[in-house]
């Protein structure tokens, strides 16, 4: 593939330009390593690096343009230099241009909020697929073009990535394009350049604080999300959350809510719920669906209100909701052959923790217990670690903290932190288990009939991360080992 460079810096508005625009891009490139001879460069300053060092680097390996934030102090000859006001938003404009702007060919959505992102855009993904049309995914799981999995690295990929994604979604003959949009994603200006014809905005609770420092930090980061939407754009919210409104603000997009409590655009009602599904009531319709909890129920309004806003029919969008299956480590359900149930979720925040737990004891009452595994990532916030153990030990019968990924952390250190969260009866009543495949394997000795054993944190996650070094470690895997376990015993 090649350019002009004049057609490329047509996406941008230079600050200073030195040198001629007047020659041929042989790749478009923010990594160093990857540039080759007719490359243009975008050095962009990034959180534990700067691009802007390795411009003599890629130079000598060819770079014949660079974009940047500040002219260097020498300028090598036969090199263009375009001084920028933001790199990285430039280069979410330079590689949209380069991959001839696939998002305005493409109807593309944005899921941002703290909980339900994955399962929402997920879902979205696989309704329009049920109704026969050809649809990509750009998620924290795995990224589809059409029906291709494309193996996900971060929950919104770089510029260059998703255009290059949403490229080839084009050249599948994908109409639809779903994408989560995390706060890093939309703090670090990676979907500029793109064109949304919708969001969807889920709930926001404390998280990433590792990263944003404040909770204003964070919802700040979501909303400039819903700022840079088009007039020609949709922008959904959940209402019942008091940022909802917040996103609304300064949105030239047509605003609308969905709501299960107040009156709202999309409404639904929850008439029945099961450890195997929820029967909603949303308008004057009943749909029946393979998910459980309340927050469950948001995302399929979600969902369902997306797709009414994307021009779907409404009998066909209920319908088909009902064909919709859980995301993978999303409230994932495995039925023991002692009677008991085991629920692997990636609730990884207060909030997210809280909700599974409530959905569980809303469906078990007091006719089973609730045994808990779960454990708080390493390097990451630690403030949330004793809010999680608190309400983890609130909510459950029986608290068994164990690790989760410790990466550079002592995962002793890490439970500590959590049991700073409990008192001294509590603190006693609570098992804390290092090793996770052995803390799994103890609540299911635990566990009765009716019970239900939530292992939250890693959901679909196949790994354990530690001192940098990720090893193989499947939550559903160690599930499904037990339960192999007790049919041979059973059998005995």
């Amino acid at each position: 593939m090649e350019m002009t460079l004049a057609q490329l810096l047509s996406a941008i508005k230079p600050i200073e330009v030195a040198g001629i625009a007047d020659k041929k891009i042989t790749s478009v490139e923010s990594d160093s390593r990857k540039v080759v001879k007719g490359s243009l460069f975008i050095a962009v300053p990034g959180v534990t690096t700067d691009g802007h060092k390795f411009i003599p680097e890629v130079i000598k390996s060819g770079a014949v343009a660079v974009v940047c934030e500040r002219m260097p102090d020498n300028l090598v000859e036969g090199v263009t230099y375009i001084k920028v006001e933001s790199s990285a938003s430039a280069l979410g404009f330079l590689a949209s241009e380069w991959y001839g702007n696939p998002s305005r060919r493409l109807k593309v959505v944005g899921v941002t909020g703290t909980n339900g992102k994955t399962t929402t855009a997920t879902l979205l993904y696989e309704l329009v697929r049920l109704m026969g049309y050809r649809a990509g995914l750009i998620s924290t799981v795995c990224n589809y073009v059409d029906n291709n999995p494309v193996p996900a690295t971060q929950t919104t990929p770089d510029q260059i990535t998703i255009n290059r994604l949403m490229h080839e979604m084009v050249e599948a003959g994908c109409e639809y394009a779903f994408m989560e949009v995390s706060s890093h994603a939309a703090d670090q200006r990676r979907i500029d350049g793109l064109h949304f014809t919708g969001a969807v905005f889920t709930n926001l609770t404390r998280d990433h604080l590792d990263y944003h420092k404040t909770v204003e930090a964070y919802l700040k980061a979501k909303k400039r999300f819903f700022d840079i939407l088009p007039q020609d754009a949709f922008a959904l919210v959940n209402a019942d959350d008091k940022a909802g409104a917040v996103m609304l603000q300064n949105t030239a997009a047509s605003k609308y809510t969905y709501s299960l409590r107040t009156d709202a655009d999309f409404h639904c009602k929850i008439i029945e719920s099961r450890l195997d599904g929820t029967l909603l009531e949303i308008g004057k319709h009943q749909v029946e669906t393979m998910f459980t909890g309340k927050f469950n129920a948001y995302n399929l309004l979600a969902v369902y209100g997306a797709a009414r806003l994307l021009g779907l029919g409404e009998e066909e969008t209920l319908v088909d909701m009902s064909r919709l299956v859980p995301v993978a480590g999303r409230f994932q359900t495995f039925h023991s052959p002692m009677g008991y149930t085991a629920v692997v979720d990636y609730a990884h925040t207060p909030d997210a923790l809280v909700n599974v737990l409530k959905s569980i004891r809303e469906v078990v009452g007091n006719k089973g217990r609730i045994i808990t595994v779960v454990g708080a990532g390493g390097n990451r916030d630690r403030g949330k670690r004793p809010i999680m153990a608190r309400e983890a030990c609130r909510l459950s019968d029986k608290l068994i903290l164990t690790s989760d990924n410790p990466r550079f952390e002592d995962p002793n250190e890490i439970l500590k932190d959590m049991v700073d969260g409990l008192d001294a009866g509590q603190r006693a009543a609570t098992l804390r288990i290092t090793d996770r495949r052995e803390a799994i394997r103890t609540a299911a000795q635990f566990a009765r009939k009716g019970d239900v054993v939530l292992i939250a944190g890693k959901g679909h996650e196949n790994y354990q991360e530690v001192c940098g070094v990720k090893h193989h470690f499947d939550d559903r895997e160690v599930v499904q080992d037990i339960f192999n376990e007790e049919k041979r015993l059973n059998k005995r």
